[in-house]
């Protein structure tokens, strides 16, 4: 049995031609770059190569990062000049299909994990990287996350990303509360910040992605996990099934507790929302730490996993490898470009990662002093389960994870239920889901 997705990658590429024309008038700019990446240029009269690095991270806090890489970096390559070029999340893919179409893109692109960077490579926008120095620090698992159809390696792993429950120490030792230990606790805790006037998430489904990025935490507790992806990969579970209907139930049972008028919010509004105390808690990746402590330092964060759905079960978090660094096949400063990549493998970068971006690092021997790091970082190597959306539903035109993220966002405007919800998903999944006799 396998997996077999057609082939319409040129079509989506232009297609993204056509909506990056017409999606620029939007004035939707929420403070972050939305400038098209360019090549870099030669060497300067110094003996500088800028090399140019394209990304969906546009936070201050990533651009921060950068400036400590660039110090790094210069100890062993004091020639090489960061230009980092950060594009608006929603606005990435189409920025980018545009900028490999016209020639124009960044030396290093950041590619999404799986199938979003397999697209890439597979449409020939990349230079291979099998024998770059230090790929074979990372497993083979995590290499897979950026390979194309050939096999070939197009990627350096970037870091381990995981969804869980963040939640505001301050706050749950005023009102008396615990780490929840099952589903219907952390319910219940819910209920009981709600009756003392805060709210109890953080959360706003203005950004598909984030719908889809919550109900990768949540949805596993009720589909069953590991053992379903797997079955759903071996053509033995759909996902219109009572056990992922009741993930989405689960999705929809969640509604009380979001902040008013939470259709209309955004990522950056449901950060200021958590980092501002005005909420006990919020589902949301780890790499949004750095990002919350950037608006209020003082916070103190704890974290647990999504309790079990029934009690004397595991919580889990949903974990993958959260996209990896390419290099751009039209790239004029490969050499200088393959440097900065080589530097992406090692210990100095990894205990950067950890350090300025919160995020675990997938490069051996990393270590922080920072005790919410860590524990995140335990917890994804023992609760962990599959994102489902992004390491296989990210197929498709559009994909199977667009297609959850949208019908979830029709649930909560009241125009579809979690049945509904469910059979669109799987309506998605049968045009590019076939099974085959081995």
């Amino acid at each position: 049995m396998k997996l077999k997705a057609q082939s319409a990658t040129m079509l989506i590429l232009i297609l993204s031609l056509i909506l990056a024309a017409c999606g620029g008038k939007d004035g939707n700019n929420g403070g972050a770059a939305t400038s098209s990446p360019t090549g870099s240029e030669k060497a300067s009269p110094d003996g500088k190569v800028t090399v140019t690095v394209t990304s969906w991270r546009a936070e201050s806090s990533e651009q921060q990062f950068y400036k400590k890489l660039q110090e790094e970096l210069n100890k062993t390559s004091p020639e090489i000049v960061i230009d980092y070029q950060p594009v608006k999340a929603t606005e990435y893919n189409t920025t980018l299909n545009l900028n490999l179409n016209t020639g124009t893109a960044a030396d290093i692109i950041h590619l999404r994990p799986y199938a979003g960077g397999k697209a890439v490579a597979d449409a020939g926008f990349l230079e291979p990287i099998d024998g770059l120095t230090g790929l074979d620090k990372f497993t083979p698992a995590q290499l897979a996350a950026a390979q194309g159809s050939d096999g070939k390696q197009y990627g350096v792993p970037y870091m381990l990303s995981s969804t869980q429950i963040l939640y505001n120490k301050e706050i749950f030792e005023k009102n008396n509360l615990q780490v929840p230990q099952t589903w219907d606790g952390f319910i219940q805790t819910a209920e009981k910040l709600k009756a003392a006037g805060v709210t109890p998430l953080a959360f706003g489904s203005k950004e598909g992605w984030v719908l889809s990025l919550m109900h990768g935490a949540v949805g596993p507790q009720f589909y069953g996990g590991t053992g379903f992806v797997e079955k759903f990969l071996a053509g033995e579970a759909k996902l219109d099934s009572p056990e992922y209907i009741r993930s989405i139930q689960a999705m929809k049972d969640l509604q009380p507790y979001f902040p008013a008028n939470f259709e209309g919010l955004g990522m950056e509004d449901v950060r200021t929302l958590f980092a501002t105390g005005q909420t006990g808690m919020v589902i949301n990746g780890h790499f949004e730490i750095a990002s919350i402590l950037g608006l209020n330092p003082e916070l103190q964060i704890g974290v647990f996993p999504v309790p079990p759905a029934e009690a004397g079960g595991q919580g889990s978090v949903s974990t993958w490898v959260d996209g990896s660094f390419a290099l751009n096949k039209t790239s004029q400063n490969k050499e200088a470009a393959r440097k900065v990549l080589e530097f992406m493998t090692t210990e100095a970068y990894g205990n950067l990662i950890l350090d300025h971006t919160k995020s675990p690092s997938p490069i051996p021997g990393t270590s922080t002093d920072n005790e919410l790091v860590n524990e995140i970082a335990q917890l994804s190597g023992t609760n962990a389960t599959p994102y489902f959306a992004v390491t296989a539903l990210n197929n498709g035109n559009p994909t199977t994870k667009s297609t959850l993220e949208n019908s979830l966002q029709a649930m909560y405007l009241g125009m579809l239920t979690p049945e509904q919800v469910a059979a669109e998903v799987q309506k998605s999944v049968d045009t590019w889901f076939s099974k085959q006799a081995k």
